[in-house]
């Protein structure tokens, strides 16, 4: 542990252990103890830590060029990973711009889809529609997009108006009576309600995570959801604009989570499995109606930072691109993501405390429970989600607890995410630790 430590860390009371080295699906900190990463950092870590391709083209990248600024240059690496991104999008997708990482993604998103009504004579449209629990990152404009109330709560008078519909939480707000059918008809039906409310032509954009993250735990919509949302979208000219910063590229068994939905969003954010930790990096992935109104208006998005489109996370991002196609990772991601739930299944489908299992692909999530029968969350002040970090740790495992899961205050799930490289005996040991830390955790009197 290190104790005199002058980083503003996330948590001040307490002592973080040293991350020394990383293998594999392993960290190992400075005292020796091994850890399996079975979320990948926050989702990130797709290829595990220490991927020799990707090291390789670091390094080639390194003795070329490590920085230019986009305000002069534009690189060969970051061309060469934009033409393989738009390759590989959903279509429509047309361009790209390179960003360090998911906040900065979701902050451009929101910017350029403004500018693109200003560009096209509509400068009254203002206002963005999400959902409720969502969370699109911490900078304040992905941050008022975002649902969750603790994460907002005190800067809350800095953020811009956002109206928040409700989330796809089928495990709890799927009436008895409903069908998946006529539970999704009744999101979509009070996305237009807000709409209409607000007015058609106030309206900038709805923004959604295709399958949700941090906050809430994995959450998928009911089949015909997304077709639902699209078309509303386009009847109102509203652009639709999806966050898989978490849940995409690969995460959820194809490149983009969307692809499961048979939409195509005018905006995208990508990071996380973009990169696979090795450097900062994420992207904007552009519709063409977009880039055509800007280069036929103003001609250039009024937006920008210092490290965009940087050559050493680009080098990164197309190293880590190309081994999941020539290894065929995704579809690895597939079958070991079934592979995980089909274990999951086993190990919590009747344990006390765990009330739904979800997600998709390598992206899992148990919601936790005091009682199982009646869906009863946990009372807050029992830190559910903390005790089981600790107790994973404690057993050598690193998972993604997170408290709110219902409101942002109530609730608990544990997400997993570990690396598409994750073998079967290296699940077994992610399924055996889990299940020690959960029962720790959730034991009566703890």
């Amino acid at each position: 542990m290190h104790r005199d430590s002058h980083i503003l860390h996330r948590q001040l009371r307490g002592q973080y252990p040293l991350a020394a080295s990383a293998a594999g699906c392993f960290i190992e900190d400075a005292e020796g103890r091994r850890y399996l990463d079975a979320s990948g950092g926050a989702a990130v870590s797709c290829l595990g830590h220490g991927h020799p391709d990707v090291l390789a083209a670091m390094h080639e990248q390194l003795d070329r060029i490590a920085y230019a600024h986009t305000s002069f240059f534009s690189t060969p690496v970051a061309e060469e990973l934009a033409d393989v991104l738009v390759a590989d999008a959903p279509a429509g997708i047309s361009h790209v711009y390179l960003v360090s990482g998911g906040s900065e993604a979701m902050e451009a998103a929101l910017k350029l889809a403004r500018q693109y009504y200003v560009e096209i004579g509509q400068p009254q449209r203002s206002r963005f529609i999400a959902r409720r629990n969502s969370y699109h990152g911490n900078t304040l404009g992905a941050l008022a997009v975002g649902g969750n109330a603790w994460r907002r709560q005190q800067f809350a008078p800095l953020l811009i108006d956002v109206d928040h519909v409700a989330p796809t939480y089928d495990y709890r707000d799927r009436r008895p009576d409903e069908s998946e059918g006529q539970y999704g008809a009744r999101l979509v039906a009070e996305i237009e309600q807000a709409i209409e409310r607000l007015g058609p032509n106030k309206v900038i954009a709805f923004v959604a995570e295709t399958v949700g993250g941090a906050t809430s735990g994995c959450l998928t919509a009911p089949p015909g959801y997304y077709r639902a949302v699209r078309e509303l979208c386009d009847r109102h000219g509203i652009l639709l604009i999806l966050d898989e910063v978490m849940c995409g590229m690969g995460r959820t068994g194809t490149l983009h989570a969307c692809e499961q939905e048979g939409v195509t969003p005018d905006l995208m954010a990508i990071a996380k499995g973009l990169g696979g930790g090795y450097q900062p990096v994420g992207a904007l992935l552009v519709g063409g109606k977009v880039v055509d109104a800007i280069a036929q208006g103003s001609g250039f998005f009024q937006h920008g930072h210092t490290y965009i489109g940087h050559p050493m996370a680009c080098a990164a991002a197309l190293a880590v691109q190309r081994v999941f196609k020539r290894d065929r990772l995704v579809e690895r991601c597939a079958k070991m993501g079934e592979r995980l739930a089909a274990g999951l299944r086993d190990a919590f489908g009747g344990h006390p405390h765990v009330g739904e299992i979800r997600g998709r692909g390598l992206f899992r999530a148990l919601e936790l429970v005091a009682d199982r029968s009646t869906k009863a969350p946990f009372d807050p002040s029992r830190k559910v989600a903390a005790r089981v970090r600790a107790e994973a740790m404690a057993a050598g495992l690193l998972c993604y607890p997170m408290a709110g899961t219902i409101d942002g205050k109530t609730g608990d799930h544990v997400l997993l995410a570990p690396p598409f490289v994750i073998a079967d005996q290296e699940i077994a040991m992610l399924l055996e630790r889990l299940q020690r830390a959960i029962d720790n955790a959730t034991r009566a009197g703890g």
